[in-house]
């Protein structure tokens, strides 16, 4: 009997002891916590996933979890900070039953985007976890107070060339006066945007901005400059050391003659050649400096091997390893004109046929939202295409066998316009006051913007150079920058070069290649100042006429 009891007694004890470890487990396994889960929220009382642009400065956002929250553990785990990552402080209540977390936030900044993150330290009642953080993208929209006071258009118009002028007239290189590049190039000075300072600094005299004897000064200072720069068979580099005249490649292979850059700068010569008619030793010299180096340039040279069509680059190291044919339609008709205008180096008219026209192959005929485009890529491509070319070239009432140049021009920027009112990718700013797709700096990059290549980035250029043929949607755009974000993008030297209202993004830069078709393209449009002259050129009027172009301007 007594072994049976000492048996039941050690049963007993291990049935008691699997019990007591049975359970602690059970203990231990309610005191670890598990997670819960984010569920909904709403900013403003709407839902549109994780990212809200266009709000106003007091937002509301809701947050609502699949259980309650723990009051006591918000502070510290949901986070407001501005792009600079600021805190911004706010208020919190708890509602439905606790499970929705309200986010006041204190007054935000207009045109600022904020992020809001949820950690998972976020407890809830019963000390659970967040399962994973949460971060909503809040974008507040622009104030429309004015930045600036009401004045006339015409006064706007003066005052916007007046200030972007100042991009080649204050801000020239010292030692050759050739426009930097943009505003943080140092030396660096560039050749086509030294063509298009050329013409912004002949409008400068015209408006009075300076003398028609200051302007000549420095125009000559440019002239005695290039003389004695870097050439490629005649062809400047596209950029240059402004203290020295040396190349400065653009990329490895980009460092010898770029024809493109260097048919930009020879439109603005010809073109100050034109104005500074006068019989003074200065005047005379000057155009007597502007016919050599225009002259000094073996456009067919740069056909490669005698083809039919011209090439962009040619370097003395590395040949023609760049081979990049100019072929229409793009911002190259320029090249193909001046080419076969030189009196030394012309091209015949079987380049322009084959080469740039493609024998009729760059047609579109197309029709895009509502709009039929005469020439080139689909949508028409960036908004300099229809710049670059025509600041000297008059599009209206220019025609040849390809194409009527004032339909093309006018077509190719209301598609751009009506693109951006459509806002077909949704970027968040874009519409009737806010439109403009062409080159420019983007976050983090440089991009050439169109209808096909649309990142959410808008260039003042883009519709302010278009003033001449979309007069009225090119000027409500202009008030609108000006007025409406001139806190943001009006600087020393006019617009800055662009920006992203989806992720309050400004630019800082300016570029010479877009602030002269600004200064050029609204006198254009005023006075037709710059196409005169440069249609006046007695090469220009007969090669076009060889070319096969009609205009009353020729």
């Amino acid at each position: 009997m007594t072994k049976y009891w000492m048996i039941s007694c050690l049963f007993l004890l291990s049935f008691l002891s699997c019990k007591k470890n049975e359970t602690a487990d059970a203990t231990n396994s309610s005191t670890i916590p598990s997670t819960y889960a984010f569920s909904s929220l709403t900013v403003n009382g709407s839902y549109n996933g994780l990212s809200y642009y266009g709000l106003n400065t007091l937002p509301v956002v809701k947050l609502t979890f699949l259980s309650s929250i723990n009051s006591s553990s918000i502070d510290g785990n949901i986070i407001l900070k501005d792009q600079a990552g600021n805190a911004i402080s706010y208020t919190s209540i708890l509602e439905n039953n606790d499970n929705t977390v309200v986010v006041m936030p204190s007054a935000l900044q207009p045109i600022t985007k904020y992020t809001l993150t949820v950690n998972p330290g976020l407890l809830s009642k019963t000390g659970s976890k967040l399962q994973s953080s949460v971060v909503v993208n809040l974008t507040t929209a622009p104030d429309d107070t004015d930045k600036f006071s009401r004045i006339s258009d015409d006064d706007l118009l003066t005052l916007v060339q007046k200030q972007t002028f100042k991009y080649f007239w204050e801000f020239g290189h010292p030692v050759s006066g050739l426009a930097r590049e943009r505003n943080s190039s140092g030396n660096t000075v560039t050749s086509g945007g030294s063509g298009f300072g050329v013409m912004a600094l002949i409008t400068g005299i015209s408006r009075n901005f300076i003398s028609r004897a200051e302007g000549l000064v420095r125009i000559r200072k440019m002239v005695s400059f290039l003389k004695t720069a870097d050439r490629f068979h005649g062809a400047y580099p596209h950029w240059l050391d402004g203290s020295t005249g040396k190349v400065i490649p653009f990329s490895t292979k980009d460092n010898g003659g770029d024809l493109v850059e260097t048919s930009y700068l020879m439109a603005g010569l010809l073109t100050a050649r034109q104005y500074f008619n006068g019989t003074d030793a200065d005047e005379t010299t000057l155009r007597s400096d502007i016919n050599t180096i225009y002259n000094a340039v073996e456009w067919n040279w740069y056909r490669k091997d005698n083809s039919n069509t011209l090439y962009w680059h040619w370097s003395p190291t590395y040949n023609w390893d760049m081979n990049l044919p100019i072929t229409g339609w793009n911002e190259c008709l320029i090249t193909y004109v001046l080419a076969a205008a030189s009196s030394t180096y012309a091209i015949p008219k079987t380049v322009y046929d084959t080469g740039w026209a493609k024998n009729g192959a760059m047609k579109n005929g197309n029709t895009y939202y509502g709009v039929q485009l005469p020439l080139g890529t689909a949508g028409g491509g960036p908004l300099f295409f229809s710049h670059y070319s025509f600041m000297g070239i008059n599009p209206i009432g220019l025609s040849d066998a390809y194409a009527n140049y004032e339909t093309q021009t006018k077509a190719h920027t209301l598609i751009n316009y009506i693109y951006c009112k459509a806002n077909p990718a949704g970027n968040y700013g874009y519409g009737e006051n806010c439109w403009g797709l062409t080159a420019s700096d983007i976050q983090n990059g440089y991009t050439a913007s169109s209808t096909t290549n649309d990142v959410g980035t808008i260039a003042p250029t883009a519709a302010i150079s278009s003033i001449a043929y979309t007069p009225a949607e090119s000027m409500q755009a202009l008030r609108y920058f000006y007025y409406k974000l001139g806190n943001k993008m009006w600087g020393d030297y006019g617009f800055y070069d662009a920006f992203t209202l989806k992720d309050a993004w400004f630019a800082s830069s300016t570029l010479a290649i877009d602030q002269g078709p600004i200064v050029v393209m609204i006198e254009n449009y005023r006075t037709k100042l710059i196409w005169n002259l440069f249609m006046s050129a007695p090469e220009v009027k007969a090669t076009m006429k060889n070319l096969g172009f009609s205009s009353p301007n020729l």
